[in-house]
């Protein structure tokens, strides 16, 4: 390959101007280590993409979305992942004796050669987005250790036959392959952005799932043999009896992965073919988000913010489980907790540690129930009080007293939209007026997910989704499946939401006990409040979610 100077290559297509090159050959003098193209970047004088166009024209090197490639993991394996992570490069296919990589700098001869030399193979060089192929080595190579670290346990149980009853036998015991297992587990599960792992027992295997974007996906099968090895250091790491396998178990542990500590979250129950763990990732010290996170509107996220800048009442966040509701609360004390105040929490259990925040958790075995902790938090001169979960009467009782007396409570409730919670309440047996005199706003709240943008295609709505849509909508995406989505269609998730302001109005009407019906009319007409499938709507309308989203809103409407 030609020795090509990045600078002249950029310059001959109008990239940069001499004044630019320049300018970034005296910072390359201070700092020799890197290289002219990456200075370049960071000055803002190019982008990576016209870095790597231009190389691709020069050189006639083809350059690719290497994320939507069809890898193969043949090709991965052929390089090493030290050397994968030093160069930018990773191995994509084989095919007639010679390894195609993707790579970020083709200008670098020394990684090509001894690529070449390790594999004994000719290359074939594509260009890819350094990012993008980082992302490739990040999930391949986590891919790799599980495969290799389930066939490593599935020899040494079956050589060794060791049933461990105790922490001590199990720390005498060469359970080494077990250890890289888990760690391979967590490391997946990690980098793919499961919230949960399922490890399941049946007859003749042991099932691996990950909870993505919300949906439960089948990982891999394990024999049946490595269930009881895997469970148990399990139960090490979350500081479980080991022995005991008759009743359910619940703790957690603390570990390093990919860099970061993470808490997970451990719950055992025994099932008639052996004992089925399911680990939550607690992501307890990442930062938070103020708003972009929660995928809010201008309009609903300055409602909100109102909401929080009343002195006292109670705002409910509503939703399912696994709705974004505890994370909304988190957003929330994050920003509150910038003033001068106390707030005090009571939760089950803490999912995430807040600076200048006062966190409690119940402790049912103790007596330290939600009703318990916030009687006792009404007693440390409190300004702002979250309640995890408003699960009782009595809990919203003391909720509604708590606001009256001129404290701000956050909560939340189970209910399908945001005004439902006033019916809720009232099955709780709180009175009409007691209602409208303490909530000051409902926000309702929904994840979900997002069509992947590697295997999107627009089409034109069948006769069933279109009653569904709104008239001006003619043509809606959906993915059709691809490597980067597990061929699910779907990449991440969005949040939407619907939010109602208690005014004088909405008052007045609650505390007659108007009909939910005569109480959403006014929230839509008068406070123009959009409701969840109104959200969800915009979102197929925008292209960023698929009818079938859709659908799973319309249902509880």
């Amino acid at each position: 390959m030609v020795n090509v100077p990045i600078g002249e290559v950029l310059k001959e297509y109008n990239y940069i101007n001499d004044d630019q090159l320049n300018q970034a050959l005296e910072f390359q003098k201070r700092d020799r280590k890197k290289r002219l193209g990456q200075i370049l970047i960071e000055l803002g004088f190019v982008t990576e993409t016209q870095v790597i166009e231009a190389l691709g024209k020069r050189l006639n090197l083809p350059v690719i979305n290497v994320v939507a490639f069809p890898v193969e993991i043949e090709a991965v394996s052929k390089i090493p992942k030290d050397l994968a992570v030093r160069y930018n490069m990773i191995g994509i296919k084989v095919e007639n004796g010679t390894l195609s990589v993707a790579m970020s700098d083709p200008l670098n001869f020394y990684a090509i050669e001894d690529i070449r030399q390790l594999t004994r193979m000719n290359l074939s060089i594509y260009l890819a987005e350094s990012q993008s192929i980082l992302d490739l080595i990040n999930y391949y190579y986590s891919e790799i250790d599980v495969q290799r670290a389930a066939k490593h346990v599935h020899s040494t149980v079956l050589s060794t036959q060791v049933e461990v009853t105790s922490a001590e036998e199990a720390e005498s015991t060469n359970l080494a392959p077990v250890v890289r297992l888990l760690d391979s587990l967590l490391s997946k599960g990690y980098s793919t952005n499961a919230s949960d792992i399922h490890i399941e027992p049946f007859e003749e295997r042991t099932l691996i799932r990950f909870r993505v974007d919300g949906m439960l996906v089948d990982y891999m099968n394990l024999t049946h043999q490595i269930q009881n090895p895997l469970i148990a250091r399990i139960k090490i790491l979350a500081n479980l009896n080991i022995a005991e396998k008759r009743v359910p178990q619940d703790g957690h542990f603390r570990t390093v992965v990919e860099g970061n500590e993470i808490n997970v979250r451990v719950s055992i129950i025994p099932t008639i073919h052996g004992e089925k763990a399911v680990m939550r990732f607690l992501l307890t010290d990442t930062p938070i988000d103020n708003k972009e996170q929660f995928g809010m509107n201008k309009t609903n996220y300055d409602k909100f913010m109102q909401m929080l800048m009343s002195p006292h009442g109670i705002i409910y966040i509503t939703g399912p489980t696994g709705s974004g509701k505890t994370t909304t609360l988190y957003m929330a004390l994050d920003y509150l907790s910038k003033g001068e105040v106390n707030i005090s929490t009571i939760e089950d259990p803490v999912e995430r540690n807040l600076e200048r925040v006062n966190q409690m958790q119940v402790n049912n075995m103790a007596g330290l129930t939600f009703d318990v902790g916030l009687r006792a938090i009404l007693r440390q001169d409190p300004d702002i009080i979250m309640v995890g979960e408003t699960r009782d009467t009595e809990t919203a009782q003391i909720s509604v007293r708590a606001a009256i007396t001129g404290h701000l409570v956050l909560s939340t409730l189970h209910t399908n939209d945001a005004l439902s919670a006033i019916v809720r309440l009232n099955d709780m047996g709180v009175s009409p007026y007691l209602i409208a005199n303490s909530v000051t706003g409902l926000v309702a709240q929904r994840l979900i997910r997002k069509i992947c943008p590697y295997c999107m295609l627009t089409y034109k709505p069948e006769l069933a989704e279109r009653k569904l849509l709104d008239d001006d909508i003619v043509e809606v995406r959906k993915g059709k499946g691809c490597h980067v989505c597990n061929n699910t269609g779907y990449k991440g998730r969005i949040g939407i939401d619907e939010v109602a302001v208690i005014d004088r109005t909405l008052r007045t009407l609650i505390s007659r006990n108007a009909p939910m019906e005569e109480i959403k009319a006014y929230a839509i007409k008068e406070q123009g409040m959009m409701t969840l499938k109104e959200s969800a709507m915009e979102l197929v309308r925008k292209g960023i979610t698929s009818t079938q989203e859709l659908i799973k809103i319309s249902y509880y409407q």
